[in-house]
């Protein structure tokens, strides 16, 4: 199985930070009561760093 399409820990947390989140992430000691909405904003947000990687 491969990890190319894996994010890392230090994306999603970065990204968590952009968006407000972190703090829940860092409070609780994990991901596990980050929303789901949330969840995908950063998934949306990594894509679109992503995208922007691939064009320059």
């Amino acid at each position: 199985m491969s990890h190319r399409g894996k994010m890392s820990d230090a994306l999603k947390y970065e990204i968590a930070k952009e968006l407000g989140v972190a703090e829940t992430v860092k409070r609780d000691g994990g991901w596990g009561n980050v929303s789901s909405r949330d969840c995908g904003n950063i998934v949306t947000k990594a894509i679109e760093i992503a995208e922007r990687s691939v064009r320059s």
